[in-house]
C-alpha cells in the first residue's frame, strides 16, 4: 500500500481486537480505527480484519489516517431523560440535525453535546463523539449517548445483537387491516433516486414491527407504536410507504393526505438498554411533543 504507517504490538496489547490496537497506537478513535483497518490492513503479512486478534510484537501496516474534520462545541438547546456517569439520553427536538455532514457543518446535537459535555471527546466516532445511534432531522425524541469508551463498546454492541429497543410513535395515512404486524424487506439505495431509500432486492435486512394504538377513521389515519428490529436509513418511513401507509407530513416518502402536520408525525417515544456499568435493563420515555400533541388533539372525537 502506499502511504503506509508499520506499527508493532506493545505487550499491553497482546491479544486485543486489531481495531482497538491500531486506535490506541494511532491515536485514533474505535470507529477511525476500523475504517482505516477496513481500507485495507495486515499482521505480519497476512489480510486483517478489525476482529483480528494481534500478539505483541506482531508487525501491523495500515493506510495514513485521514485528518478527521474538528468538531466545534456549541450552546445547542435540547433537553436531557436520563443521565448518569456513563449514558446519557437526549430528547431531540425536531430539526434539529444530529452530526455534521453535507450542507450542515454547525448547529448539530453533536456539537451541543461536546459543549454540554467535553469528556465525550474522543468516545466513539469523530464528529459524532459519544453517539450511538441517531435520528433524522425533522424526527424526536429519545437518542443514546455514551460518556466513555467503556460504555460505547457496550451500548453499540447491544445495537448490532439488537438488545437495544426502540420505539416510536408514528401517524399514518390509511387505517392497517390488521391490529399487528411486521414489515421485513430489505432496504437499500433507491435505483431512481440516490439520495433516498427503498425496498430492493439485495438491500439490507430490515424489519419493523407494528401495533395499532388508535384508529381515526373519519380522517382515514392511524396512531402505530413502531418498534426498529434493525436501524437501517429511513427504515420506518421506508417500510409503512412501502405498505401503502406513509408517515403523515413525510414530504419525501409521502403524499397529501387528509390530516395536516407541521412536520413528519413520527417521534421516538422510549428506548430500553443494558446499562453498560451495572446491567440492569433502562428504559426511558420522551413525551409526545406539543406539535405533534396537537394534531391528535384535532383528531379526538372525529371517529
Amino acid at each position: 500500500m502506499a502511504n503506509e504507517i508499520e506499527s508493532r504490538i506493545p505487550e499491553h496489547l497482546d491479544e486485543a481486537r486489531l481495531d482497538k490496537a491500531v486506535a490506541s497506537i494511532l491515536n485514533l478513535s474505535r470507529s477511525q480505527a476500523r475504517s482505516l483497518i477496513e481500507r485495507g490492513a495486515t499482521v505480519d503479512g497476512l489480510e486483517a480484519t478489525p476482529r483480528t486478534r494481534v500478539r505483541r510484537g506482531a508487525v501491523v501496516v495500515t493506510g495514513v489516517p485521514e485528518p478527521a474534520p474538528v468538531l466545534v462545541p456549541e450552546p445547542v438547546e435540547f433537553a436531557v431523560l436520563f443521565e448518569d456517569n456513563d449514558v446519557i439520553v437526549v430528547d431531540k427536538p425536531a430539526g434539529l440535525v444530529v452530526h455534521p455532514g453535507a450542507g450542515r457543518r454547525q448547529a448539530t446535537l453533536a456539537a451541543g453535546l461536546l459543549d454540554r459535555y467535553p469528556e465525550i471527546e474522543g468516545v466513539g466516532s469523530a464528529n459524532r463523539w459519544g453517539i450511538v445511534h441517531r435520528l433524522d432531522r425533522d424526527t424526536s425524541g429519545a437518542l443514546i449517548v455514551a460518556r466513555n469508551e467503556g460504555a460505547y463498546d457496550s451500548l453499540s454492541n447491544q445495537i448490532r445483537r439488537r438488545h437495544v429497543t426502540r420505539t416510536y410513535a408514528a401517524l399514518v395515512d390509511g387505517l392497517p387491516g390488521s391490529p399487528t404486524g411486521t414489515i421485513d424487506a430489505p432496504i437499500g439505495p433507491d435505483p431512481n433516486r440516490p439520495t433516498r431509500r427503498a425496498v430492493v432486492q439485495g438491500g439490507k435486512t430490515a424489519r419493523t414491527h407494528f401495533v395499532l394504538e388508535e384508529a381515526y377513521a373519519a380522517r382515514a389515519c392511524a396512531l402505530l407504536r413502531v418498534t426498529l428490529e434493525t436501524g437501517r436509513t429511513h427504515q420506518i418511513r421506508v417500510h409503512l410507504a412501502a405498505i401503502g401507509h406513509p408517515v403523515i407530513g413525510d414530504r419525501v416518502y409521502g403524499k397529501v393526505t387528509m390530516v395536516e402536520a407541521p412536520r413528519i408525525f413520527l417521534h421516538a417515544s422510549e428506548v430500553e438498554f443494558t446499562h453498560p456499568t451495572d446491567g440492569e435493563r433502562v428504559r426511558v420515555e420522551s413525551p409526545l411533543p406539543n406539535d405533534l400533541r396537537s394534531v391528535l388533539d384535532g383528531l379526538e372525537g372525529g371517529d
